[in-house]
């Protein structure tokens, strides 16, 4: 199943607060997140039909215009990438492991989005702004040619977007190092 993604980045956080309680009331949108994200900004996730996170996006951009940095939505989002924000994603420690590094959230899960849906990899483990400083990685596993093709294609659009920070792949971690992810 496909569903879309919004993102939201608020100047502050009274006004995120604000703006998540009227994102969520606005729409039929399920809250991802909705956190304090560095330096003093606030970030919104949410998630449901396009339509919905659609509506709800712009009502909180016509709303909140003045404290809001950046809006974007994302259709068709791979029900994987959904499980990964929500931290239910069933991960296997084995085979290679590749990283992705964004600067900004809605290019991760994009990118995220893109590694699943181009080689067979499964998500390890996302992680968006919060405790990176606004950034956002995602971990991949998989055979070593699947991590490399998933790697590049979201590493190609996160650079192209201006957005990529770094990857790695590691064709076989060593054991420690997955006891420590």
């Amino acid at each position: 199943m496909f569903r879309a993604i919004g993102v939201i980045e608020l100047k502050n956080v009274p006004k995120g607060v604000e703006a998540t309680d009227d994102a969520l009331k606005s729409a039929g949108v399920e809250l991802v997140s909705a956190h304090p994200s560095c330096p003093g900004k606030y970030e919104i996730i949410l998630t449901g039909s396009i339509s919905n996170v659609t509506a709800s996006v712009d009502h909180v951009s016509a709303k909140f215009g003045d404290y809001v940095i950046d809006t974007s939505v994302m259709g068709r989002i791979d029900e994987r990438v959904i499980s990964a924000l929500f931290g239910t994603q069933k991960s296997e420690r084995k085979g290679a492991l590749g990283l992705i590094e964004t600067y900004s959230a809605a290019t991760c899960i994009k990118a995220a989005d893109l590694c699943v849906k181009t080689a067979r990899v499964e998500i390890f483990d996302m992680r968006v702004s919060r405790g990176l400083g606004g950034k956002g990685i995602v971990l991949l596993t998989g055979e070593i040619g699947d991590v490399n093709a998933a790697v590049e294609a979201g590493a190609n659009y996160a650079k192209s977007a201006g957005m990529l920070s770094a990857t790695s792949v590691i064709a076989a971690p060593h054991p420690d190092l997955w006891e420590q992810l």
